[in-house]
């Protein structure tokens, strides 16, 4: 369940569903849990990393020999990109304004 709504009904394609579920079945406790999970922030994507990463971290909590398996795959990792603040003088974070010679 992810806020209170099945996973196939909060994220819709298959592709998001396997990276949810891709640490559970790396370590094949897929059904031996049940999760509950809340996520809220970012879009769809981002959820999906953030929801993989606490599932990592969880079965790691709970079975310390499935960090083995699940660092090789970058699943104990965030993602750590954000967006760049919009600096003054300028319309947006790398845009500039058009420049005019005359």
């Amino acid at each position: 369940m992810i806020n209170g709504r099945p996973l196939d009904d909060y994220f819709p394609t298959q592709s998001l569903q396997n990276m949810v579920t891709l640490p559970l079945q790396l370590t094949a406790t897929r059904s031996a849990y049940d999760i509950d999970v809340n996520a809220n922030g970012g879009g769809l994507t981002g959820q999906v990393g953030a929801v993989r990463l606490g599932i990592s971290r969880a079965l790691i909590a709970e079975n310390p020999e499935f960090r083995g398996v699940l660092k090789p795959h970058g699943l104990l990792t965030r993602d750590s990109r954000a967006k760049e603040r919009k600096k003054s003088g300028q319309p947006g974070a790398r845009k500039r304004f058009q420049f005019s010679k005359r």
